[in-house]
Order: C-alpha cells, then sequence, then structure tokens
C-alpha cells in the first residue's frame, strides 16, 4: 500500500491573497510538486501556509481567530484562493471573511465560484497534512495537545470530524453548566448526557479507526536503517478500549449510566472526568521500544517527521488523492543526510509538498524540477540558479 501512489494528484498552480497577514495582495503561479519559500524570519513564510492550510476543516495551523488573520491596516476582511489543477481538469477553491451584522466576521467558502456550508465541502478536492515547529514538544507535552493533534489526523481523512468533536465540547459544556445549578432539570440533565454520550461514542470511534489504521501502515511499511524511525502507536482511553469489544450503542449506553452515577463527582471537580475529552495518543519510538518522550530531542523530531509521512500515506490511501503536505521550517535542524532522505521520502509520497526555511541552502539538494521562492515582506518572487 506504501509503495503505490494514490489515483488523484492534486496541484495548486495558483495561490491568490488579498489582505491577508503581510501580504496586501498576491498572486504566485505554480508550477512544481514540491515548493520551497526562503526568507528571513518573520518575511512571511508561514503565513502562505497558514493561508493554505485554511482549505481545510478547522481553523488552519494556527489555530488563529478570524479577526488575526486579516492584514494590519487594511478593510478587516480577508480572502483566500487557489487554482487546483488535476491532470484532466481543475477547480477554483476559495475562502474568507465578510461583515455579518453587528459589525462581526463571517467565514465563507466557495468551490468554482458557488457557495458551500463551509470548508469540509474542500474534501472532496483536497486534503491537507502539515508540520509546524509548534508540533516539536508533542510527545513532552500535556495530553491535550496530542488529543489536537490526533484529531487533526483524523479530520484530514474524515471531513467530517471537526463537527463531532465541536459538538461533544458543546454538550460538555452544557453538562458542566447544568451541574453548577444547585437544583438542574433532571430531564434536561438526562438529554444532556444521552447527547455526549453519542457524540462521544462517535468521536471515540473515529479516533480509534484512524490509530488501528496508522499503526498498521505503519507496521507494513516499517524501515529499520529510515533516519525516520517508525512509531508504535495506540490510544489511551475507557471510551476506544470498550468499542474494541463492544457494539457501539452498547458502549453508549454504558457511558451515559456512567455520567449519570458521577454527576456529584463531576460537579466538584467541574469537569467532567471520563470520555473521550480525557483520552491520549501513546507514542513510542519503535526501534528502541521506549516512550517517545523519554527519546532525545533530535530523536523526537526524525519519530515525529516520520509519523507524518505515515499520516500523508494514510490519508492518499484512504482518500484515494495525494494529500497538499505543508512543513513550515522543516529542514532547519536536519544534517544533511537527513535531508536528502526527506526529500526522497516526499518525493515518493506523490504529493505537492511546501516547505519554508531560512537558510536557501537546506534547500539545494531539492530533486530536478523544484521551485525555490524568495519571500520578502509582502512579496515572493522566483529563485534562479543553483
Amino acid at each position: 500500500m506504501t509503495g503505490l501512489a494514490p489515483p488523484r494528484l492534486p496541484r495548486v498552480s495558483r495561490l491568490m491573497l488579498g489582505d491577508f497577514r503581510s501580504y496586501r495582495e498576491l498572486d504566485l503561479a505554480v508550477s512544481a510538486s514540491m515548493v520551497a519559500l526562503v526568507g528571513e524570519n518573520g518575511a512571511g513564510k508561514t503565513n502562505v501556509l497558514e493561508a493554505l492550510s485554511l482549505l481545510a476543516a478547522g481553523r488552519g495551523l494556527r489555530r488563529a481567530d478570524l479577526a488575526a488573520m486579516a492584514r494590519t491596516g487594511g478593510p478587516g476582511t480577508f480572502s483566500v484562493s487557489v487554482r487546483l489543477d488535476e491532470g484532466d481538469g481543475g477547480h477554483r477553491l476559495g475562502t474568507g471573511t465578510e461583515r455579518s451584522d453587528g459589525d462581526g466576521l463571517s467565514r465563507r467558502c466557495r468551490v468554482d465560484g458557488t457557495a458551500v456550508p463551509g470548508a469540509s465541502a474542500f474534501a472532496e478536492h483536497l486534503r491537507i497534512v502539515w508540520l509546524t515547529p509548534s508540533l516539536d514538544g508533542l510527545f513532552t507535552g500535556p495530553a491535550g495537545d496530542r488529543r489536537r493533534f490526533l484529531d487533526r489526523l483524523v479530520l484530514a481523512v474524515d471531513a467530517e470530524h471537526g463537527t463531532r468533536v465541536s459538538a461533544l465540547e458543546r454538550s460538555l459544556r452544557s453538562r458542566n453548566r447544568l451541574l453548577e445549578e444547585d437544583r438542574p432539570d433532571p430531564s434536561w440533565l438526562d438529554a444532556v448526557e444521552r447527547e455526549v454520550a453519542e457524540t462521544g461514542v462517535a468521536v471515540a470511534a473515529a479516533r480509534r479507526e484512524t490509530v488501528e489504521r496508522l499503526a498498521g501502515l505503519i507496521q507494513a511499511g516499517r524501515d529499520e536503517t529510515s533516519p525516520f524511525p517508525w512509531a508504535a502507536v495506540a490510544l489511551d482511553g475507557a471510551l476506544e478500549a470498550e468499542l474494541a469489544t463492544r457494539p457501539a450503542v452498547d458502549v453508549e449506553d454504558a457511558f451515559r449510566s456512567l455520567l449519570r452515577r458521577n454527576r456529584a463527582r463531576d460537579k466538584a471537580a467541574g469537569r467532567a472526568i471520563d470520555g473521550p475529552q480525557a483520552s491520549d495518543l501513546m507514542v513510542r519510538h519503535g526501534p528502541k521500544d521506549v516512550p517517545a518522550g523519554q527519546a532525545s530531542t533530535g530523536e523526537q523530531k526524525a519519530l515525529l517527521i516520520g509519523l507524518v509521512l505515515a499520516h500523508a500515506r494514510l490519508v492518499g490511501a484512504m482518500s484515494g488523492m495525494a494529500p497538499l503536505v505543508l512543513l513550515d521550517e522543516i529542514a532547519a535542524h536536519l544534517d544533511p543526510r537527513r535531508r536528502a532522505a526527506l526529500f526522497e521520502a516526499l518525493a515518493a509520497l506523490g504529493s505537492q509538498v511546501w516547505m519554508t526555511g531560512a537558510d536557501p541552502d537546506a534547500f539545494r539538494s531539492l530533486p530536478a524540477g523544484a521551485e525555490r521562492f524568495e519571500v520578502t515582506p509582502g512579496r515572493i518572487a522566483p529563485i534562479s540558479g543553483p
């Protein structure tokens, strides 16, 4: 499965920005499968990747508020659009903000000029995976960071997962508010807990399926000699464990009963203690068989890169299209051997890859046909020559 390129190979051939971050206006034509954006820190390289990441469900790679993405000094709104080519045809995908009632901002999404309900509609034409420096502490940070990382993995193969996670968070907040009351209405609590159980089990099931598929793909293609070690991944969560042996409807019933029994405890804690909001993604350094958090800083970075590469292959296998891969400052701390191995692995994906970096030398060994661009504040220009 890992040796075959997915049948669909979408490519961004043109990126247009309006009043987005540091760009008043940008119209960038691209023809390569591998794109490197080179420039000083603060020049606007990551802004380009963030713009592209908005063509996936969710809030983008920075998880920023809409207002924060609008250019300072601009009208307060922004637009992002791409021309997406795919061999025998193409599409135009666009998103941005408009002023809504009360002078607030609302997000709009369009495919070929036609309004669509949200960014999840883009998944029919494009899937996106990314890796940013903010994930460097993933294995040693709090469980919440790993849950968000896991939900991004799931979202890349299941565009509706974000809706389920949001619904779960809303229902948990509703339950917390009811439990704070002196005498909460039992019927309201029952209804809210039914929603928590239904959405919670759906979230847990989607996470479990993705982790199982990812673990299977990694095991099938593991290479003990790779500079990017294979990861052993598993979920640590009560609901996920229950789903391995019982039908989902039975797990829902049991979870709902547990929530009812633990109302007093959860009220004292100010939150629901049990549920998928407490699950964790467990990662081990496969070749060394140690928890990822116990590996060296360099080993953790290499392990994370290997995990994202495996996820990109999983997205291709499950969706039938090679995902767009966004890698922010990816080559900065890699030695020449790992850098060459990374470029080779990226080329094998069949994906279009966008990378950023401050050092032009880091991208001199890119495969033939790759494009490099110099990024300066508000402007991007091609780099010619070696």
